[in-house]
């Protein structure tokens, strides 16, 4: 026996090569997170799909919350609030006749009213959420438990990400919510406006060609700003658009308009904290196998957001009403009826009863459960591409390493 040349504890045979060293022993990589910017793309695309197919559903659900429809229902005769089993299977067919008068009455591109500022507001707020929260379970996991996740870890990240996202989109949702209850209003002027045939008989079939503006009003017409008073209306309202609307809220309220039921929205911050937290819960249920590793579920993670959207919405569900008559078009008197997130509420408990708090609960939960199911199924699969190239190398350094 002698000794190895470079290392006197390896020996071998006397007239026999000495053994090679062996390979030093490599460390698995640690797997990497996906890069921030996938969250964004991820979370926005969701948001889009998600937003597009459920349409219909948010402008049911708008005019059931606003006390607007509740006086229609008043004046014609029908009941507002109907109680038991009964009523609430009822919800869903006040849903199916929304539709139907919407379609009827205003036409297909009416149930997508308010779309535009939807996916506005929709793409950049599931960015800023899926973005701040996917980053923020990393920062929160490092500094709260060494690393690892855990429900404190998830209710921080969505506390976190949902005061981001309602800060940053209050005014697109203003937009929207005022386009879809002036169309409304329109619809209850034009109707309630006296027919050309009504009035004369002997007027002739064609109008008269409207009389020529003064050169001086045309001329200040022109050169209106945004910051200039809104002129008076001649005839029923033109169809609201989202910079018609934009410029009118802005007339009229100032930028404080864009900011109506930020309250509320932040009150709903615990809708997608519970949302989040039971999310993660039962995605790791549905994820672990029988033999206890985790595994890609597929659908099954699909229909775990679907479940906690449900859940989360049903218990943080009178938000959403404070917060549409929050954002309300103002009255022609110009003095808002409802002014602050407690007097909202004390408001509508004594002069509507606490069922009114669940008005449009149906269409909601027809409109957020298949759109949470979209939405989360997209970003799961964008993640999922993202994290099976990033492991190939790490999968590849483990079956080195175990050899």
């Amino acid at each position: 026996m002698h000794p190895h040349a470079s290392n006197p504890a390896l020996t071998a045979p006397v007239g026999q090569p000495l053994p090679a060293p062996p390979p030093p022993l490599r460390r698995p990589a640690k797997r990497s997170k996906p890069p921030p910017a996938v969250h964004l793309v991820a979370g926005g695309l969701g948001g889009m799909c998600g937003s597009i197919v459920t349409a219909p559903f948010d402008v049911v659900k708008t005019r059931l919350q606003s006390d607007l429809f509740q006086q229609q229902l008043v004046h014609a005769g029908k009941p507002v609030h109907r109680t038991g089993i009964s009523g609430l299977l009822y919800n869903f067919v006040d849903t199916g006749k929304i539709l139907r008068d919407v379609y009827r009455h205003e036409g297909f591109s009416a149930l997508f009213k308010g779309l535009g500022p939807t996916l506005a507001g929709a793409v950049p707020a599931r960015s800023i959420n899926f973005f701040v929260y996917g980053n923020g379970k990393h920062i929160y996991a490092e500094l709260l438990n060494d690393g690892k996740e855990n429900t404190a870890v998830h209710l921080a990240s969505a506390a976190t990400a949902g005061v981001a996202t309602a800060a940053a989109t209050n005014p697109i949702w203003v937009v929207k919510t005022d386009m879809q209850l002036r169309m409304q209003e329109r619809q209850a002027t034009l109707a309630s406006s006296p027919t050309p045939s009504s009035s004369s008989t002997t007027s002739p079939k064609r109008p008269l060609p409207p009389q020529p503006k003064p050169h001086k009003q045309i001329f200040s017409h022109s050169f209106r700003s945004l910051s200039s008073p809104p002129l008076p209306m001649e005839g029923p309202p033109p169809r609201p658009t989202s910079w018609s609307t934009t410029v009118q809220i802005f007339r009229t309220q100032g930028v404080k308009g864009f900011y109506r039921g930020l309250s509320a929205s932040l009150l709903g911050v615990t809708e997608g904290t519970i949302q989040w937290s039971l999310y993660e819960q039962f995605k790791r249920m549905v994820r672990v196998g029988a033999d206890g590793r985790e595994e890609d579920a597929g659908l099954k993670v699909s229909a775990a957001a679907g479940a906690a959207k449900l859940v989360a919405t049903v218990i943080t569900y009178p938000h959403e009403v404070v917060r549409t008559r929050l954002r309300q078009p103002l009255p022609p008197s110009g003095i808002a009826k409802y002014t602050s997130l407690a007097q909202s509420f004390r408001l509508i408990l004594r002069e509507e009863g606490w069922r009114t708090f669940y008005s449009g609960l149906s269409p909601h939960l027809l409109r957020v459960v298949p759109n949470a199911v979209c939405m989360y199924w997209v970003y799961e699969r964008v993640l999922s591409i993202v994290e099976k190239r990033q492991g190939r190398r790490f999968d590849d350094e483990v079956a080195v390493a175990r050899d």
